[in-house]
């Protein structure tokens, strides 16, 4: 199955997310180009989360899933799934030659360097970024985004979905997913930061496409437990206090939690640091690349004053993403799609996949 495979439209999407926290499904329906909510649920994994549950317990997620489509009142099986980053090899690549028979050959033989397993055992995917000519020879040389993903996972997939009653038409990467529900046709160059249950996931998206693509196995749990350790307190009220600005200042001198933020986020930081200057460190055209804004999605992006503390870290504008932004709406909901968006972001964005 293509991860960029175009499928002719229907009426509505069903975008689903299965991550470390649960289960994210969204409905939306194709109104002349614009992408409107039909229903959407969350609900957290029967089981010890998505690693174990994905590979030893699919028919009991499956069901899962089922009644949780049944219970929304989801009115189309037509779907499209995210495959989570850690699963999944990315890479830009230059390879010569201009005809669509060129670009594959050249692109198999890259894949062999640079893929460390047979590739045999992984689904292929690419998607042509620019071709330009090289040097005075003016040979052809066209930039691809090589995707991989394992067969296996691949399959389970199709088994989940097939068990629960669904039709999958794609499988999505979360970064395309994210790009397409947080930046849209925006042309400048985006850190995206998910902070997820396990794990922070890092995109650096350059005119649409993401460059720079990392992940580390830490995340809002991992929070969680250093509040709990840091400020001597029950992990559930550590829990609330993520949300609560208020209740972390009664911890902070002078109400300031910039260093309560710091120590919290200490991993994260390192590795957001890291991925700024690793692209900031290339230069395109002669001209330094740069990174123009910050988006912060995931549960954990709600941290009280976290946009504020990364723009004054890094120099550069954070924001919490609004993946609702362009999905219409009733306005009545808006208290509770503001809560829970950045949960949905890449949810979202599957369903967005083919209503353009």
């Amino acid at each position: 199955m293509g991860l960029f495979s175009r499928k002719p439209q229907t009426k509505s999407y069903l975008g689903i997310d299965v991550g470390q926290s649960g289960v994210k499904l969204v409905e939306l329906k194709n109104e002349k180009g614009r992408a409107r909510l039909v229903t959407y649920a969350y609900a957290q994994l029967p089981s010890q989360g998505y690693d174990s549950a994905m590979t030893q317990d699919i028919d009991r997620v499956a069901a899962f899933v089922k009644k949780m489509v049944d219970k929304s009142r989801a009115t189309t099986k037509m779907t499209i799934a995210a495959l989570p980053v850690s699963s999944i090899f990315s890479s830009i690549i230059s390879v010569p030659g201009s005809t669509e028979k060129e670009i594959k050959e050249a692109i198999q033989m890259q894949a062999k360097k640079l893929i460390p397993v047979p590739l045999e055992e992984i689904s292929l995917d690419y998607k042509i970024i620019d071709t330009e000519n090289e040097g005075e020879s003016g040979k052809k040389v066209t930039r691809v985004l090589l995707t991989g993903a394992p067969k296996n996972l691949v399959q389970r997939y199709l088994d989940l979905a097939k068990k629960a009653g669904l039709q999958l038409i794609s499988l999505e990467t979360e970064a395309f997913a994210q790009i397409r529900s947080l930046v849209g046709k925006d042309r400048s160059s985006i850190m995206i930061i998910d902070i997820g249950a396990m794990r922070t996931n890092i995109s650096v998206i350059e005119k649409g496409i993401p460059f720079l693509n990392r992940s580390i196995a830490t995340g809002g749990i991992a929070i969680t437990q250093v509040i709990t350790k840091t400020l001597s307190v029950p992990y559930e009220q550590a829990e609330t206090m993520k949300r609560d600005i208020r209740a972390m200042q009664t911890f902070a001198q002078a109400g300031d939690i910039t260093l309560i933020l710091s120590t919290l986020l200490k991993p994260i930081v390192d590795e957001i640091k890291y991925s700024f200057n690793l692209y900031q460190g290339q230069t395109e055209g002669g001209q330094q690349k740069r990174i123009d804004k910050i988006i912060l999605t995931g549960g954990s992006a709600l941290l009280p004053s976290l946009p504020e503390f990364i723009t004054q870290l890094m120099n550069v504008n954070a924001y919490l993403g609004d993946p609702w932004a362009r999905v219409i709406y009733p306005q009545d909901l808006r208290p509770i799609l503001d809560e829970i968006g950045p949960r949905f972001t890449v949810a979202i964005g599957c369903a967005m996949r083919d209503i353009e």
